[in-house]
């Protein structure tokens, strides 16, 4: 992980459009290169993001993923900058557009019906491989110019040695359950029916 001081780090964001806040401060950078700067505070005193940072975790989980074919952001590299007390992850983005803006444009019936069975598809080639992605969302599944569908906002991942059971499929399901507009995407028979 890089150190750089506060006036390299404004350097490095100058020009860069906000793309996500929080009640702390930028979450979520947009670089003039079509790059993205994410920054991670330490929520809590006590934290396991001590001795494992979030940005590490977030480039971790970008390798293991791309190890397993499924596409998603590239690390350039991780960054501390400990006057603001902030890690960041300087990455590529996923290029394509996610299924939450497609879906909100107006898919035609037909495509819609394709993208939501490649979209349970997906989730899935999650569970079967052990991966209980807690930011299953619309927003956070893009389809790629090439027809994938891939994942971005990869913080918050676990990787079982398993598959995943039917308890955590079910518990993967619950965020995007409660999104009214997104619910009807998931095919819960496909997805539970057969563990």
């Amino acid at each position: 992980m890089r150190r750089l001081s506060l006036q390299d780090f404004e350097i490095l964001k100058r020009g860069s459009r906000v793309i996500e806040k929080g009640w702390h401060g930028e979450k979520v950078l947009l670089r003039p290169n079509g790059n993205y700067l994410k920054l991670f505070r330490r929520k809590r005193l006590i934290s396991s993001a001590w001795w494992y940072p979030y940005a590490e975790r977030f480039a971790n989980n970008s390798k293991t993923l791309e190890q397993r074919g499924i596409p998603c952001p590239k690390v350039i590299e991780l960054l501390r900058v400990p006057e603001i007390q902030r890690d960041a992850v300087h990455y590529e983005a996923l290029p394509g557009r996610t299924l939450r803006a497609l879906n909100a444009q107006g898919l035609g019936e037909d495509s819609k019906i394709a993208l939501k069975a490649a979209f349970n598809r997906l989730v899935q080639t999650l569970h079967d491989e052990g991966i209980y992605f807690r930011s299953l969302h619309l927003n956070n599944i893009v389809l790629t110019p090439d027809g994938d569908l891939g994942l971005i906002d990869i913080s918050d991942i676990r990787f079982h040695r398993k598959p995943l059971s039917k308890f955590w499929r079910k518990r993967n399901l619950q965020r995007m359950e409660n999104i009214p507009s997104e619910r009807d995407w998931l095919d819960h028979d496909f997805l539970l029916g057969q563990h």
